[in-house]
């Protein structure tokens, strides 16, 4: 049997591996399902069409699968996955899938989520992200692989965020971040490349140095946004490990529909 304080109410329909730890005072309802090794603390609230894999920790007063803030929802079976090992801290709030979007909010694995995050309807958020204290995320947020998001950040529905970008303390977004950019400010500028993240991850000089190339012809030398993409294609094959970065770049820039913080 899972691990289950007696004040705690766990719908019986709901389905908790045996090694799930539940903590005093939380409801868990029936369309739940936690995966093996899951901690969930004290006084949390999981409900909705909500499946959370293994490994997680879940800190003490959370509310995750609530229905989404969105007054077009009227009672739609959507739905809230989070993947494994994610560390989800003190009064977070995630949110179901609308029918508006493809009915599902995704979190995916080894994220740190400090307090006060916010996730809306429909955000898409990968793996090995860090959401400082305080940022929020609104509706259709897209969030790639290594992002890093500070503080108090404020990111506008519909908003993406490519893997490895880094946005300062407090920062507003109203636009879309290419991977590997550093934003910061309200509204937010570009100030750089997360080099010392991707230092950490284990990329070579030689990627960096190509990834800073990019950041170059994207920010540094005057150029419009189609102009630049045209350069960094001739970039294309130039150094094997890093072709997969240079054709992330373009595939972003090529998907962006609100236009790039610039």
């Amino acid at each position: 049997m899972s691990t289950i304080h007696s004040t705690a109410l766990v719908d019986a329909s709901a389905e908790l591996d045996s090694s799930v730890t539940v903590g005093p005072f939380t409801v868990i309802g029936p369309h739940v399902r936690i995966g093996a090794g899951t901690t969930v603390g004290p006084h949390c609230v999981i409900e909705g069409h909500t499946a959370i894999g293994c490994d997680n920790r879940i800190f003490q007063f959370n509310s995750l699968g609530a229905i989404p803030q969105d007054k077009k929802y009227n009672g739609e079976p959507c739905e809230l996955l989070i993947g494994d090992r994610n560390t989800i801290r003190e009064f977070c709030t995630f949110n179901i899938g609308s029918p508006g979007d493809v009915g599902v909010t995704r979190v995916g694995s080894d994220n740190w989520v400090m307090a006060y995050v916010h996730i809306a309807h429909d955000c898409q958020v990968g793996d090995n992200t860090i959401f400082a204290n305080g940022a929020t995320l609104g509706g259709h947020v897209h969030i790639g692989d290594w992002v890093f998001l500070g503080g108090l950040s404020g990111v506008h529905q519909f908003v993406r965020i490519g893997a490895h970008a880094m946005t300062g303390f407090q920062t507003r977004l109203a636009q879309d971040v290419p991977p590997y950019v550093t934003v910061a400010g309200n509204p937010a500028s570009a100030s750089g490349i997360n080099q010392e993240g991707l230092r950490r991850r284990g990329f070579t000089p030689e990627r960096i140095a190509v990834i800073k190339q990019l950041h170059k012809l994207l920010y540094r030398q005057g150029l419009t946004l189609a102009a630049a993409q045209l350069e960094m294609a001739q970039l294309l094959g130039e150094q094997i490990e890093s072709t997969a970065d240079v054709q992330m770049m373009l595939d972003f820039l090529a998907q962006s529909d609100r236009g790039i913080v610039r």
